[in-house]
């Protein structure tokens, strides 16, 4: 049994044209941003996630303590 590949068109990769690697950290700006858009529509449960999210990042340059200090 033979396997034979059909090959039509060219695929284009996905992200052909994008931008990818590694983003830029969020400014503290954006941080407090999203912080207050959470608590002005209750969503509770995104909230406490965005803030585990920050709050478990290595440095831990964003989290509520660093920004309670500032």
């Amino acid at each position: 049994m033979e396997a034979t590949i059909c090959s039509g068109a060219p695929r284009v990769p996905w992200n052909k044209d994008k931008l990818t690697g590694q983003k830029s950290p969020l400014q503290l700006k954006a941080i407090w941003a999203i912080r207050i858009r959470l608590q002005l529509g209750a969503k509770i449960r995104d909230l406490a996630m965005f803030n585990l999210a920050i709050d478990s990042k290595g440095d831990n340059s964003f989290g509520r303590a660093a920004l309670n200090n500032r």
